[in-house]
């Protein structure tokens, strides 16, 4: 009997079918026509393509400060008087062996002050407005130290933008170009570069460097565990097309941002992390779905009724993930900070970027490809997308449900044991902003920060007073106020004065002991800022650790909007996506809580230096004020994304049963491995860059890490079945009148 033509089949429902969902009939539309969804999505991608190709030069850095702030006013006043900052690079000229034949006995000698001002007359001036060179400057600026064998010397470079929108990009690249420019050919003496721009050029290195290797490590790992997990090499050929695509549309998008606001580069991070990480995920459930619609059916008709059944429950499970991670990553923008609000920038096009993808470039391919999809199998490997039918009942994930479903009070009360004991630490928080801490040992910033201090008696930091309304007697006498009521400074002198529109503007450099993190560094600027301005003028205070005090009091202020806002979008997303009022309560309780206990990981092993000696670095002694609120919203969004995946299938078995303990653990037995597998390959791309050198990176890394971890032990196989056996029923509790609406309402349709 001759083989039946694919027109023989049975047809499809029309695409119009009554009651068929959008994402059913997005389904039957991209089965039948896949090689059109593929050509609309290749005309996108040569427009989104330009659009984004020039966007890392539109990009910026910094982006830490609030404009509303004491700290931002007086860098705006700054730059109108006296058109630039102070002490951008800080250099200093040692003799680390004074004894030694043939060098100087001292830093004022001839041969070291002749070849200092020849080394800075031949600086460029279009790049390096000002210097003040210790060896000429007033001793009451402290610049030479008292053991006479170490100076330091203050470079301001020029300024480009405007006052309230400078250019610190063209800034770092002025640095870049002068950095080499310091050294001195004196025998014995020894040239050590730092400050901020020499920070920042350290940190953009290492993680470049860091970057580079971690990519290295990382991507054939997960080509060889993406192989595995898929169980062949055209499934897990799938995500890199969906992240390439999800890419390519939010680098177009931060493109356009930067067109009209500030983006700094942190933005093109949180594109490559989420952009892979979420086209993994959604690759993952799309495929399995497909799988399991598919099953022995042949033909093109036949993929197309499969797509039409997976896009309705993987792909719409797909889409409420990404707009929940979205929404979580768009809470970040109630900040005024930029780099803040760059990651929301970023992470926003990126996600949302990888769920349109995985439904409409991803299902067109797949129908291409038909059963081929599972082509090229690895041999004596079981792919997470397919179960054996007994799954459920007799699976792994099942019988860890079961297991915690018939003892559900001690292990629902053993693991929030544990969670609020990782969670501990976190009361011991001390905040701060990024300096050369966060640097291994042997960048040239921290370096020149271990000269300072072997030669000054310790480290010493700088903050500044800009004076509108005092000329330079009152800026001498608030420089007196200063010595008398703040003991504590090390110095404070008036340095310029100048007149602006009529008005005389002074500068005042306060100098002080200890790093800008330190407490009593913080405490510093409260005392400063109560001495009374002189009379007819304003005292606006500004310097690292001024940074410090202004984000903690704009991150105090905005952060109750923001865990507001994210509470309040998460339960409503959710009750629409699950018809519960319990489940949303339930998952935004257990979010935060494994949320809290990273954070409380993060403090111990890096604050207090728990992790120091494992992973190779000096413990700062505080946390940076704006990763965990970063954190906050990755991890929050990533642990929703789990949480979402795995109440869409409970879900589905309990609207086909009824029984709420077989559908926990069917949604546990049709979601376990596929999970795992997703959490797995990220976890192996985030822990690859653990193994930087620069602090903030490696606490990012550990918090990701330690989010999956819990969420694949845990959360996933211990809190969620034991507390949905706890409600029973009351799972899927909703109002009479709340019920009837959500039917007509929920996102199913």
């Amino acid at each position: 009997m001759p083989r039946p033509s694919p027109s023989a089949e049975p047809r499809p429902a029309p695409v119009n079918a009554p009651r068929a969902s959008v994402l059913e009939r997005l389904g039957w539309v991209t089965g039948r026509h896949p090689w059109r969804v593929i050509g609309i999505w290749v005309v996108l991608l040569v427009l989104f393509g330009a659009a984004g190709s020039q966007v890392s030069a539109k990009l910026t850095e910094g982006g830490s400060y609030d404009e509303r702030a004491d700290s931002w006013q007086a860098f705006v006043q700054l730059n109108r008087a006296f058109g630039s900052t102070i002490e951008d690079v800080q250099v200093i000229y040692s003799i680390p062996q004074p004894g030694a034949a043939g060098a100087p006995q001292s830093v004022t000698d001839p041969r070291v002050r002749t070849a200092v001002a020849d080394v800075l007359a031949r600086l460029p001036h279009d790049r390096v407005v000002t210097v003040v060179d210790g060896l000429t400057a007033p001793p009451a600026l402290g610049m030479v130290s008292a053991d006479g064998y170490a100076v330091r010397v203050a470079v301001t470079l020029r300024e480009t933008g405007t006052p309230e929108q400078p250019d610190t990009r063209q800034k770092l690249l002025d640095y870049q170009a002068v950095a080499n420019s310091f050294a001195v050919d004196v025998p014995g003496v020894r040239t050590d570069v730092g400050g901020v721009y020499s920070m920042a050029d350290d940190v953009v290195r290492a993680v470049s460097e860091d970057t580079r290797r971690a990519e290295g490590l990382a991507l054939p790992l997960v080509a060889i565990l993406g192989v595995l997990i898929f169980g062949g090499v055209i499934a897990a050929g799938l995500p890199p097309i969906v992240g390439l695509v999800a890419s390519i549309v939010a680098f177009a998008a931060v493109s356009l941002t930067a067109d009209h606001t500030m983006v700094t580069s942190q933005a093109l991070t949180v594109v490559s992390l989420l952009g892979l990480g979420l086209a993994i995920d959604y690759s993952l459930f799309i495929v399995n779905r497909f799988r399991e619609e598919l099953r022995d059916e042949r033909g093109r008709v036949a993929a197309t009724a499969a797509l039409a059944r997976t896009l309705p429950t993987a792909g719409r499970t797909v889409l409420i993930s990404a707009v929940i991670v979205a929404v979580s990553m768009g809470s970040l923008l109630v900040f005024p900070l930029a780099q803040l609000r760059s990651l929301a920038y970023g992470a926003i096009p990126a996600v949302l970027g990888a769920a349109v993808t995985a439904i409409t470039l991803l299902p067109a391919v797949m129908a291409l490809l038909g059963h081929r999809v599972n082509s090229w199998h690895i041999p004596g490997t079981r792919p997470a997308t397919v179960l054996p039918e007994d799954a459920d009942r007799h699976g792994m994930w099942a019988a860890i449900a079961h297991r915690v479903m018939r003892h559900p009070w001690p292990y629902l009360l053993g693991v929030a044991a544990i969670v609020l004991a990782l969670a501990a630490p976190f009361r011991l928080v001390q905040w701060g902003s990024v300096e050369e801490g966060v640097l291994p040992a042997s960048a040239p910033s921290r370096q020149m920060l271990a000269t300072q201090a072997a030669h000054f008696g310790g480290t010493q930091s700088s903050m500044y007073a800009v004076l509108p309304g005092a000329d330079a007697a009152g800026a001498t006498a608030y420089s007196a106020s200063l010595a008398r009521e703040v003991p504590a400074l090390l110095s404070a002198a008036p340095v310029a004065s100048t007149v602006v529109d009529g008005q005389p503007v002074s500068l005042v450099v306060m100098r002080y002991p200890g790093h800008p993190n330190d407490a009593a560094s913080i405490d510093l600027v409260g005392q400063v800022r109560a001495v009374a301005a002189p009379v007819g003028a304003r005292a606006y205070v500004g310097g690292a650790n001024a940074l410090t005090v202004d984000q903690k009091a704009v991150i105090a202020e905005r952060l109750p909007l923001m865990i507001g806002l994210l509470a309040g979008a998460m339960f409503v997303l959710l009750l629409l996506a699950f018809g519960s009022i319990l489940l949303p309560l339930k998952a935004i309780v257990v979010s935060a809580v494994s949320i809290l206990a990273s954070f409380g990981i993060i403090v111990w092993g890096f604050q207090e230096g728990g992790l120091a000696s494992l992973l190779g670095f000096d413990a700062p002694g505080y946390t940076e004020i704006t990763t965990p609120v970063a954190m906050a919203a990755m991890l929050f969004g990533l642990s929703m994304d789990y949480e979402v995946f795995l109440l869409s299938r409970i879900r589905e078995e309990w609207d086909r049963t009824g029984d709420n303990t077989l559908a926990v653990a069917h949604g546990l037995s049709r979601t376990g491995r596929i999970i795992t597998g997703a959490a797995v390959l990220l976890g192996v791309v985030v822990g690859c860059f653990v193994i930087s050198g620069v602090i903030v990176v490696k606490m990012l890394g550990v918090a990701m890490l330690v989010a999956l971890l819990l969420d694949a032990t845990l959360i996933r196989g211990v809190l969620v079945p034991a507390s949905m056996r706890l409600m029973g029923r009351w799972n899927w509790w909703l109002p009479a009148g709340l019920g009837r609406w959500w039917k007509r309402h929920n996102l199913a349709h």
